[in-house]
């Protein structure tokens, strides 16, 4: 993806979800996906989905159980 969609992502989360120490950044040898992390630690992966001419964004996060025991 390129920096100004990222940016708007990351203004959009930031915004969304209340915090702004979410971080979107690109990933290394891939243009259709970035990663998300919050204080630094990794949250999930933000996917670009264009399908009949629309474009959407997919955000994936994964949840461990040993997460769940605070």
């Amino acid at each position: 993806m390129d920096r100004n969609t990222i940016s708007k992502i990351q203004n959009y989360m930031r915004l969304t979800l209340g915090s702004k120490h979410i971080k979107v950044e690109g990933r290394e040898n891939k243009i259709d996906s970035a990663d998300v992390t919050l204080n630094g630690e990794f949250l999930g992966v933000i996917f670009l989905d264009e399908e009949d001419g629309e474009t959407c964004y997919h955000f994936n996060m994964t949840i461990l159980d040993i997460d769940l025991e605070t």
